[in-house]
């Protein structure tokens, strides 16, 4: 199978760079100084603070030519449109792995509805100049499961074929047939939880704040009543039938945890700020009417 990763940030870096490592014929599309900086020194990447960096020469093209099987896509929720125009004259099926609360129709509409597959990453980092940095304790855990799915639910052989691919990499992948419903139930979480990290300053000083974090609660409370199917995974609707003194602690307890300072949680750009308002947009607009 002949693989594009679009998208050469820190999730499309460190897909590619295993890929690449686990024997996959695997490409990676960049543009710019990013693309310049691949060129002359592969994928770096480093476990968290570590000084040892590890290079990987995963082969670059800045553009998608066609003749692959198979194109990853790892870019932010309001990236996608753009994405899409320049994969509605390729043929291979095309994976989606990035927040995204819309579901498959409008990415079929433009590519084709046949070639669209959902998934979500099971790992995180930030960029260091051009060095990725990730905690291995998340990427490489059979813990932690990366679900991918068609959208009609079926698990279909190139579905499998797919997981297979990205279970070689070490990473544990899995069949989702309720891909949609999980993505949606991700973001009736996430939204609040990053915009009440934002507006708080980062996820240290919103634990500080009880109010906001009860306030943050209650959003995601809102979100998931409004879904049209239950939540996914199940373990969620627990968000609406705990009691709230007992949420608010637990919240706050994982707002100062190690694994919220490593979540991206304090990341205040533009682009973070953009995917959260498009997030917000696509979940209002699939909300059931009550």
């Amino acid at each position: 199978m002949k693989l594009l990763v679009y998208g050469a940030g820190v999730l499309g870096s460190l897909f590619s760079a295993r890929l690449h490592e686990a024997g996959h014929d695997v490409s990676l599309l960049a543009r710019g100084e990013r693309l310049a900086a691949l060129r002359r020194h592969g994928v770096q990447l480093a476990e968290e603070d570590s000084p040892a960096v590890r290079r990987v020469p995963v082969p670059v093209v800045d553009h998608p030519a066609g003749g692959y099987d198979l194109t990853a896509v790892f870019v932010r929720t309001h990236q996608v449109d753009a994405v899409l125009e320049s994969l509605a004259g390729l043929e291979g099926d095309v994976l989606f792995l990035h927040n995204w609360a819309a579901g498959a129709e409008p990415l079929g509409t433009v590519i084709g509805s046949g070639r669209v597959l959902l998934g979500f990453p099971s790992a995180g980092g930030t960029m260091d100049g051009d060095v990725v940095r990730y905690r291995a304790t998340n990427f490489m855990t059979r813990r932690v499961a990366m679900p991918i799915g068609e959208p009609d639910g079926r698990t279909t052989p190139r579905l499998e074929r797919i997981v297979r691919a990205f279970r070689t990499t070490g990473v544990n992948a899995k069949a989702e047939p309720r891909m949609d419903a999980w993505l949606k139930t991700h973001a009736a979480f996430s939204v609040p939880l990053g915009q009440a990290a934002h507006a708080a300053g980062g996820p240290a000083a919103l634990a500080d704040d009880p109010d906001a974090v009860r306030g943050m609660l209650n959003l995601m409370r809102q979100n998931l009543a409004a879904m049209p199917t239950p939540p996914v995974p199940r373990g969620f609707a627990a968000l609406r039938t705990l009691p709230e003194g007992l949420l608010v602690a637990l919240l706050r307890r994982f707002l100062r945890s190690s694994t919220a300072v490593h979540s991206g949680l304090d990341d205040a750009s533009p682009a973070t700020v953009a995917e959260l308002d498009r997030l917000t947009e696509q979940l209002r607009a699939h909300a059931k009417v009550r």
